[in-house]
């Protein structure tokens, strides 16, 4: 079952809801340089505390759409090396740029000339990556490639097991950043 939403109508939403995602990064205090990097410097838990967040609700999300039949998954290949890789490039571009993708567009809109920099870094190094992805994709993507599978796939815990997984972590970190470290903020 789908929304009864054409894909014109769908395309025009995605700007007032691209401008209201980015509303909230700014709001959130995510769109700030010193709240990103003061993340990796253990003095600021915003990013952690909003990440934490979105993944558990919008996983939730995403299970209730899929449950009514309002959503089909998509799954991509789990490969693992080439995730690996890319996480490790992508940590350290956020530690250098200060920003994930999201926030630096956000950081933009509020007129940061070092963010609108590092945009332009991440435009060519996905040039750069476009450019060499048959040689990544036959060198590194088939390395520890565990096919089309979830989580629920592998261990046999359900959906709503995992997340239940994910909320009580999350809970454990809050509780700790709250009463065992003493967060700055820094916005």
């Amino acid at each position: 079952m789908n929304f009864p939403v054409s894909a014109e109508t769908a395309r025009l939403l995605a700007i007032p809801m691209g401008i209201l995602f980015g509303v909230l990064l700014h709001r959130g205090g995510v769109a700030n340089y010193n709240v990103i990097v003061n993340q990796f410097r253990f003095k600021d838990f915003t990013v952690l505390k909003i990440m934490f967040t979105a993944i558990i609700f919008g996983g939730i999300g995403v299970l209730l759409l899929k449950t009514t039949g309002h959503a089909q998954y998509h799954i991509k290949p789990a490969n693992m090396l080439g995730v690996s890789l890319g996480a490790a490039l992508f940590g350290v571009g956020m530690v250098l740029y200060g920003y994930c993708p999201g926030t630096g567009v956000a950081a933009m809109a509020t007129g940061s000339i070092h963010a609108t920099v590092g945009f332009a870094g991440m435009l060519v190094g996905g040039v750069l990556y476009a450019l060499s992805f048959s040689w990544v994709e036959a060198n590194i993507q088939k390395v520890a490639a565990l096919g089309k599978v979830r989580l629920p796939d592998i261990t046999g815990v359900p959906d709503w097991g995992w997340f239940a997984i994910l909320a009580a972590i999350a809970g454990v970190m809050f509780w700790l950043i709250e009463t065992r470290f003493k967060p700055t903020t820094t916005q």
